[in-house]
C-alpha cells in the first residue's frame, strides 16, 4: 500500500538500516556536528553499522573498543558530550590513533531489550563546538532510546560486512 501524498514523508521505515540513517541524517541536518554513526560492539570492536555522510566512513569499518571515546563514555569513565575533548582528560588521552582529529564528541549508548550494551549513537567534531551543544544531548539521548526500542521490537540490525580497520596494529 502506497502512503497518501500528505503523509508519505512520515510513512514508517522499512527497517533498522532504513531508520537508523534517517536519525542520522536528521541528527545531521539539525544539530550539525562533521560525522554521525551508528556503530555496534562485536567482541572487542567498535564496527560501524550506518554513518552520515555515509562517505565519511564506510559500513563494517571497526576499531579497537578499548580504543574508543564511546567505551570511556559507555563505562562512565568520561561524559556523554564533550565540547572540547581536549578539556576532558580521558579524551584527550586518546590523543594518538584514529581519533587524534576528533576535538569533540557526543556519544549515547544502544541497548538491547536485554539491557545489555548493543552499541552507540555517536558524532564527532572535527573543530570544537561551543558549550551550547551540550544542549544536543537530550535529543540525542531520545534518538538512541527510539532506536534501542525498534531492536527491541524486532527491527534488527543487519550484521555488518568486514570493513577496514580504522587502527591497524603496527607492523
Amino acid at each position: 500500500m502506497v502512503p497518501e501524498p500528505g503523509i508519505a514523508d512520515v510513512a514508517p521505515w522499512q527497517d533498522f538500516a532504513g531508520a537508523a540513517c534517517g536519525a542520522l541524517r536528521f541528527l545531521h541536518e539539525h544539530l550539525g556536528w562533521d560525522v554521525w554513526t551508528v556503530t555496534r560492539v562485536i567482541d572487542d570492536r567498535q564496527v560501524v553499522l550506518h554513518a552520515h555522510p555515509a562517505t565519511a566512513l564506510p559500513p563494517g569499518a571497526s576499531l579497537p573498543w578499548e580504543e574508543s571515546f564511546c567505551r570511556l563514555m559507555v563505562a562512565g569513565e568520561a561524559p556523554r558530550a564533550a565540547t572540547v575533548t581536549a578539556a576532558v582528560p580521558e579524551y584527550a588521552a586518546r590523543s594518538m590513533g584514529p581519533v587524534h582529529r576528533v576535538a569533540s564528541y557526543l556519544g549515547v549508548p544502544l541497548v538491547t531489550a536485554d539491557g545489555e550494551l548493543f552499541g552507540t549513537l555517536c558524532a564527532v567534531g572535527f573543530r570544537a563546538r561551543p558549550r551550547s551543544a551540550n544542549r544536543d544531548l537530550p535529543l540525542v539521548e531520545t534518538v538512541a532510546r527510539m532506536l534501542s526500542t525498534l531492536m527491541a521490537a524486532g527491527m534488527t540490525p543487519a550484521d555488518p560486512s568486514p570493513g577496514p580497520d580504522l587502527h591497524p596494529a603496527d607492523d
